[in-house]
């Protein structure tokens, strides 16, 4: 079968990245393409049905947005893409569609099966999904435990990964700075202390030293943070609580 289409949530669906590659197009084109859609303000929710976000790892191993589309979503962004090579496209991406949803209809149809089987089907189904959800608990717990000894070492990166993907969850990445606001501000309420007169203090030091105006102007928060042990100690511990209280482990 096709991986062009893949299934999720019992459900047909392919991703934005798989259009990028399929029609030849810029992933952040095709994102572009998808959050007008889903940003319009006529017909705003029937988008949202068609398109759910999700998460990839670049190059770099950095978390970066994607999405997955049903078939309707898939339609709704394929139909402007024109030329010989895209309608080969179309084509290929609507027989996949047709297979995958043929074989989902196919695994879930049970009707064919005497009574005694369906029993014993459902049954297996029941224990199957119990299992799922206890597994499920047991990633969530897992991932607390992660969370709770992540390596100070690492913090810049490991902060920013959890921030992103808070973001992400909360609304997408224009949501970053807003959720980055919030761990500063729960810090100098823990630290007892202003990221921001301590920005400004060594901002002037640094004038005063002669150093550049370009490194000057690159000195945020998390540089204040860096050089005292503390502050950085008090900021990964509500980083943390922050992953827990947002429950970014649920992320699939």
């Amino acid at each position: 079968m096709s991986n062009l289409v893949i299934t999720k949530d019992r459900q047909a669906v392919t991703s934005s990245l798989q259009i990028a590659e399929g029609f030849d197009k810029q992933h952040k084109d095709v994102l572009e393409a998808i959050n007008n859609k889903i940003q319009s303000a006529e017909n705003s929710a029937h988008y949202k049905s068609m398109f759910a976000e999700g998460i990839y790892q670049d190059s770099r191993n950095r978390n970066q947005k994607m999405y997955y589309m049903n078939r309707d979503g898939f339609t709704f962004i394929a139909m402007g893409f024109t030329g010989s090579k895209a309608d080969d496209f179309k084509i290929k991406y609507i027989q996949a569609f047709n297979e995958m949803e043929k074989h989902i209809k196919q695994e879930l149809d049970t009707s064919s099966l005497s009574p005694e089987l369906q029993m014993f089907n459902q049954m297996f189904k029941t224990l199957a999904n119990q299992e799922i959800a206890t597994k499920h608990l047991e990633n969530k717990f897992d991932s607390i435990a992660d969370l709770l000894t992540m390596d100070t070492k690492d913090w810049r990166k490991e902060v920013n990964g959890i921030i992103r993907k808070i973001a992400i969850k909360q609304g997408g990445f224009d949501k970053f700075k807003e959720i980055g606001n919030e761990s500063y501000v729960l810090l100098e309420d823990k630290a007892r202390c202003s990221l921001t007169i301590r920005l400004e203090n060594r901002k002037k030091n640094m004038i005063a030293q002669g150093i550049g105006k370009s490194t000057i102007k690159r000195l945020n928060k998390l540089d204040i943070i860096a050089e005292d042990h503390r502050l950085k100690e008090i900021y990964v511990s509500v980083v943390k609580n922050m992953a827990i209280k947002y429950g970014i482990w649920e992320e699939v």
